[in-house]
C-alpha cells in the first residue's frame, strides 16, 4: 500500500504540466503518459492483490520487473526514443496480462519456447531485476534431461534500460536451431558486469537453475564488446566454473583501454588488478577460452593482449580475427567462435577429482578458487598469488606457491601434499571432520592447522589464536561491500561538527542517486536507532555520521584502526581537523566480523565515471581514505589527502 501510495504522488507530479528540471529525452505523447500513468497504478494495485495472497511465490517476481522497468524509464528519464512511450505501454499489458494469470494460479509464459523475460529480487539491495531466457525447440519442462547453459553478455548500449531489455527480449521467436538454454544478463545496464552487475550474472544464473534442469559441467559464458570485456573478467576470475569462455572484442585492462598516458598512482597500479583480466591470463590454463576481434577495431588489442599474456606463461588461447572488420562480428568468425564453444560443452567441465593440473593466479581473495584449490589469504594483497599444483601417480599433490600464506585444499584430491619442496604433509588419510584441510606459511615451512583452527577459520572466529585475516568476500576495497547484502545506517544523533554531517548527508544523498540511476535499485536506509540484530547478522552496515551522531558507529569506532575525537582524526599516526576531513573505510564490522561495515561512503567512483567508460569503475580509495572537504553552495569539493589499503591482517602498514 505504502507503494501504491508513493506511486500515485510520484505519477501525478510527474505527468504535470510544468515538469521543472525533469526533461525527457524522447517525451511520451501527451495520450501515451496518460496510458502509462493508468496502467501502472493498475499493475501495482493487482501486484498488492497478489502479494497479499502469494507473498513467497517466486513467480511475483516475474510480474512486478515489468512495473519496475516502467517506474524507472519515469524517474530517470529515459524515453530514448519515440518508441520507448509504446514499449513501456506493451511492457505494463504484459505485466498485467502474467498478474492475472497468476490470480488464475497459471504462469503460461514459464517453460515456453523463445525468449522470455523473468524477474528476480536481488539479495544485494533486495531490488527487483530482469533476466531472459531463450528456451530451444526440444525443451521439455517433464523431461529429466539436463541442458547445457550458455551465459549472454550484452555490450555496452546508451539507451539500455529496463524496457528496452524487455522490448529486446519478451516473447521473441527462437533464431536458429540450438541445443542449449540461454540465459541473457541484463548485468544492471552498463558497468561491465563488474560489483552489482557482477552479483546480477549470478543471482541470474541461480535463478535459472530454480527454473530450469542445468548441466553444471557445461556452462559456457560469452559476449561481445562491453560484453566481451564481461567474458574475459568473469571467465578468468572463476575459471573453474565455466565449461568454455568466449570473449568478442570488449577490453582487458583499464590503463590502454582509458588511452591513460600519465602513470597511475601506486595506490590505483595495485587496485585496476581487481579487475583487470589481462593479470589473468594464466588462468585460461584451467577453462577452454577463446577470443575474437575485428581486424579494423582497436579493440582487437584485448584478444592480442589476452593471447599473448597467455603465451607468455605457457598458456594457449586461440584468437580469432574478422577480415577488414571494425566493431562487430564478421560471420565466419562467428560460426567459428561458436564452434569452439560448442565443442567444449560437448566435453564438459573436468569433474571432480579432476584435474590432476592446476595452474592458477589471483590478485585478491575475492576471486580466490580453482577447482579443489583455494588461496584463502595472500601474504601482499593485490600481488600476484600464483599456485601451481599437479597430482602424481603415487597419490602425492605437489604444490608451488607464490604470494600465499594460507591454502585450503579438498583432502580426497590426494594422501599426501607437497608445498614447496617441503615435506609430505598428511592429507586424504589424515583423521578430520572438515572436507577440505587448510595449510598455512610460517617461518618454519608449511603447516596444517588442526580441526579446531580450520573451523575457526571458517566461522570467521577470532581471537589471540585466530587474528583477523583478509579472505573471501571479506578483503576489500570499499566498493566490494556493495556485492552483497546491505543496509545505509544515517545518524539521528546530535553531530559534532555541523559541516561534517551536511557532508555526509550529502555523500550519502549522491551515493542513493547514483546507485539508483546507474545499478538500479535503491539503496536500503534505514536510521541508527532501528538497526537489530538480525541487520547485523545479515548486512553489510554502511555508517554515516559520526561516533556522537550515530549509535551503531559509536559501539565499534574504538575498534576499527583509527582514532576520532569531536576535533581530530586521526589516521596512520597522521592528524586531520573533523570538522573539515571524513573518514571513508571498510573493515570487518567489530560486531559481526563475517561482514563489513563501511564509514561514510559509498560507491568510490560517481557519476562522471558511469557517464565516460565503464572501464572506470575500478576502486578509488582503497580500504580507508581521509578526505577534505568544502561547501560549494548545495554541494561539497572533495580532495583525498590520504588513501590505501590495509594490508593481509587489517592493518596499516603506513
Amino acid at each position: 500500500m505504502a507503494r501504491l501510495v508513493w506511486l500515485l504522488s510520484f505519477l501525478t507530479g510527474f505527468f504535470a504540466v510544468d515538469v521543472g528540471n525533469n526533461v525527457l529525452a524522447q517525451p511520451p505523447s501527451e495520450s501515451d503518459a496518460r496510458i502509462i500513468r493508468e496502467k501502472l497504478i493498475r499493475l501495482t494495485e493487482l501486484i498488492a492483490t497478489l502479494k497479499s495472497d502469494m507473498n513467497d511465490d517466486r513467480r511475483l517476481a516475474d510480474v512486478e520487473v515489468f512495473a519496475k522497468g516502467a517506474e524507472w524509464i519515469l524517474r530517470h528519464d529515459e524515453f530514448y526514443k519515440p518508441e520507448y512511450g509504446t514499449w513501456t505501454i506493451e511492457s505494463l499489458d504484459r505485466g498485467i496480462a502474467r498478474g492475472l494469470d497468476l490470480t488464475k494460479h497459471q504462469s503460461p509464459w514459464i517453460g515456453r519456447v523463445g525468449s522470455t523475460v523473468f524477474g528476480y529480487v536481488s539479495l544485494v539491495d533486495r531490488s527487483l531485476q530482469p533476466f531472459a531466457v531463450m528456451l530451444p525447440d526440444q525443451y521439455d519442462p517433464k523431461s529429466n534431461h539436463r541442458w547445457p547453459l550458455h551465459v549472454e553478455l550484452h555490450g555496452r548500449g546508451a539507451t539500455l534500460n529496463e524496457i528496452s531489455f524487455i522490448h529486446a527480449h519478451e516473447n521473441k521467436p527462437l533464431k536458429g536451431n540450438v541445443d542449449y538454454i540461454q540465459l541473457d544478463v541484463f548485468g544492471r545496464t552498463n558497468n561491465a558486469y563488474r560489483w552489482a552487475g557482477e552479483a546480477d550474472v549470478w543471482e541470474s544464473i541461480a535463478a535459472v537453475k530454480k527454473l530450469f534442469r542445468i548441466d553444471d559441467d557445461r556452462v559456457v559464458i560469452r559476449g561481445f564488446s562491453m560484453g566481451g570485456a564481461g567474458a574475459w573478467h568473469l571467465g578468468l576470475h572463476h575459471p573453474s566454473y565455466w565449461s568454455s569462455v568466449g570473449a568478442g572484442a570488449g577490453f582487458c585492462d583499464t590503463v590502454h583501454h582509458l588511452g591513460l598516458t600519465e602513470p597511475l598512482s601506486p595506490l590505483h597500479s595495485k587496485l585496476i588488478r581487481f579487475y583487470d583480466a589481462q593479470d589473468y591470463a594464466l588462468n585460461a590454463f584451467n577453462v577452454p577460452t577463446i577470443g575474437y576481434g575485428g581486424e579494423l577495431d582497436k579493440q582487437i588489442f584485448a584478444s592480442k593482449t589476452m593471447t599473448e599474456k597467455a603465451a607468455a606463461v605457457g598458456v594457449t588461447i586461440p584468437r580469432l580475427i574478422g577480415p577488414n572488420t571494425e566493431h562487430k562480428w564478421h560471420p565466419d568468425s562467428l560460426k567459428e567462435f561458436m564452434a569452439f564453444l560448442a565443442d567444449k560443452t560437448r566435453v564438459g567441465r573436468p569433474r571432480y577429482p579432476a584435474p590432476d593440473k592446476i595452474r592458477f593466479v589471483t590478485h585478491t581473495p575475492k576471486f580466490n578458487s580453482c577447482f579443489w584449490l583455494t588461496v584463502e589469504q595472500q601474504i601482499d594483497p593485490y600481488e600476484a598469488s600464483i599456485v601451481e599444483a599437479q597430482v602424481d601417480s603415487n597419490a602425492t599433490l605437489s604444490i608451488q606457491t607464490k604470494n600465499v600464506a594460507v591454502l585450503q585444499v579438498a583432502r580426497e584430491r590426494a594422501d599426501a601434499i607437497v608445498i614447496d619442496a617441503g615435506q609430505p604433509i598428511p592429507l586424504g588419510q589424515i583423521d578430520s571432520k572438515l572436507a577440505s584441510a587448510y595449510f598455512e606459511k610460517t617461518g618454519k615451512g608449511w603447516i596444517r592447522w588442526d580441526d579446531e583452527r580450520g573451523h575457526k577459520f571458517l566461522t570467521s572466529v577470532v581471537d589471540d589464536d585466530s587474528p583477523i585475516r583478509k579472505r573471501h568476500n571479506l578483503q576489500g576495497p570499499i566498493d566490494d561491500a556493495f556485492m552483497e547484502s546491505f543496509v545505509c545506517v544515517r545518524p539521528t544523533g546530535i553531530p559534532w561538527s555541523t559541516t561534517h554531517a551536511e557532508w555526509t548527508r550529502w555523500t550519502l544523498s549522491r551515493f542513493e542517486r547514483e546507485f539508483d540511476k546507474w545499478m538500479r535499485g535503491r539503496i536500503p536506509i534505514i536510521n541508527d536507532s532501528d538497526v537489530s540484530e538480525a541487520d547485523i547478522a545479515n548486512h553489510h552496515l554502511i555508517l554515516f555520521g559520526d561516533p556522537n551522531s550515530n549509535s551503531v558507529m559509536a559501539k565499534l569506532i574504538d575498534r576499527v584502526p583509527v582514532k576520532w575525537t569531536d576535533s581530530k582524526l586521526e589516521v596512520a599516526s597522521q592528524e586531520f581537523d573533523s570538522n573539515s576531513h571524513g573518514l571513508t573505510l571498510i573493515y570487518p564490522n567489530p560486531l559481526n566480523p563475517k561482514k563489513y561495515v563501511v564509514i561514510n561512503s559509498g560507491h568510490t567512483f560517481h557519476e562522471t565515471e558511469f557517464k565516460a567508460s565503464n572501464a572506470n569503475l575500478f576502486p578509488k580509495l582503497g580500504d580507508i581514505a581521509v578526505i577534505k572537504f568544502e561547501k560549494q553552495g548545495h554541494d561539497f569539493r572533495e580532495a583525498i589527502e590520504l588513501a590505501d589499503v590495509f594490508d593481509a591482517f587489517w592493518r596499516l602498514s603506513r
